[in-house]
């Protein structure tokens, strides 16, 4: 145990001082500091100044458009003839100018004249001059706050129910994906990262040979189940830094973005959940390269093999927009309880619906039994092929690894 203990202690110091692991853990909070001060820089020079107000000339013909003449960063400027608008708009006063007819409220049409070539007015400006015509048109009909009500845009609040009819605990909105989308991203990116960094260790050892030096003194049991710990103990100190600086991130951006951001809201689940597949994660990748290591001739052999789990892991983040379409498909849930496709895939449903609690044991429960099988059968792979260099083992030769080991 003292030896078992002693190589996890080597190996997960050896791991976290790596320059890839370093990179991939502060990575997340750096950048996310770096993204949020540079948009809030950004915001703030360019917010335009008094002279930079968009303005937009009027007619009105109709003699009833004198309110609601400021929106935002546009300002509209009456006209008393359209001769008076056309001369602004060539000494640059306005932006452009329209023409509300004396039959406007009868035929709903204005005219717009501006000196781009334009094929379509841009929603925006459609937007500022619809708000503007209709909070004249209800001004002495309606309340201010009713007319404000009219032209804000329709905000739909979604309340899932239970089949008994009962409110849901726990409410999602397209704001609550981001954190679980951005966790799943780089739960596949570390587990390739950590996959590779196993599979290089290895084929270094084999490579010089060292690996037999470290067999005089311990067994092929002790020494692969500590290398599994450590890289499972680095991934947990991985996860660990992410989800303490979350809520910090998740704070900063409220309060400088706003808006949507402000309506992010991390599962409760999914902070427990997300260490547990985490961690469960990085054991299986670590299994399954210590495999691939077993039958590899050299580092560069075993990283081309990792390949075919690796971007496997991936398989949700690239369906993630039919996914979000279809939450509850069957093909979700096969591709829960899979266990390479498993933690990625928990994390992404997460944020967009609920999970039965016995999808989430099952898929608790192939992985667990995933990493012990899998931790039996490539010790016995690895006892089998240990001293073998420049070859790799075929299939017969690997089934009668795993029968005779």
């Amino acid at each position: 145990m003292n030896k078992t203990y002693l190589i996890f202690k080597h190996e997960f110091l050896h791991t976290i001082k790596r320059i890839s692991w370093i990179i991939m853990t502060l990575i997340v909070p750096v950048l996310a500091l770096l993204g949020i001060g540079i948009i809030a820089l950004v915001t703030t020079l360019s917010e335009p100044g008094e002279k930079e107000i968009k303005a937009i000339g009027y007619v009105d013909e109709v003699g009833i458009f004198n309110d609601q003449t400021s929106n935002g960063f546009t300002k509209l400027i009456p006209f008393d003839s359209k001769e008076d608008a056309n001369q602004a708009l060539i000494r640059m006063d306005v932006s452009e100018y329209i023409i509300i007819p004396a039959d406007y409220t009868s035929s709903g049409a204005i005219h717009r004249y501006t000196l781009e070539e334009e094929l379509i007015t841009s929603p925006i400006t459609v937007a500022i001059i619809k708000n503007f015509l209709t909070g004249n048109l209800l001004k002495d009909k309606v309340s201010p706050d009713m007319v404000t009500l009219i032209v804000s845009p329709l905000n739909v609040e979604v309340t899932q129910v239970t089949e008994t009819g009962d409110k849901t605990l726990e409410q999602n909105n397209i704001a609550n994906l981001i954190i679980p989308g951005i966790f799943s991203l780089l739960l596949g990116i570390a587990l390739m990262f950590g996959a590779t960094s196993l599979i290089s260790g290895l084929g270094e050892e084999k490579e010089s040979r060292l690996i037999e030096v470290l067999f005089s003194s311990v067994s092929v049991r002790q020494l692969l189940i500590s290398k599994v710990l450590a890289l499972g103990a680095a991934g947990l100190l991985q996860v660990l830094v992410w989800l303490i600086s979350a809520p910090l991130l998740l704070y900063l951006a409220s309060s400088t973005f706003g808006g949507f951001m402000s309506n992010i809201q991390i599962p409760g689940s999914f902070l427990l959940l997300g260490i547990v597949y985490f961690v469960l994660g990085y054991l299986l990748f670590a299994v399954l390269s210590i495999g691939v290591g077993a039958i590899s001739s050299n580092a560069t052999e075993g990283g081309q093999l990792s390949m075919f789990y690796t971007l496997a892991s991936f398989i949700p983040l690239w369906f993630s927009s039919l996914f979000i379409a279809f939450p509850n498909s069957s093909i979700w849930v096969v591709l829960t309880i899979f266990p390479i496709t498993a933690p990625v895939q928990t994390m992404l449903r997460l944020g967009a619906s609920d999970i039965p609690l016995w999808q989430i044991m099952s898929s608790i429960g192939v992985l667990v039994l995933s990493i012990m099988g899998g931790l039996y059968l490539s010790i016995k792979i690895f006892r089998m092929n240990m001293l073998m260099h420049g070859k790799r083992p075929g299939f017969i030769e690997i089934f009668h690894s795993l029968k005779n080991a």
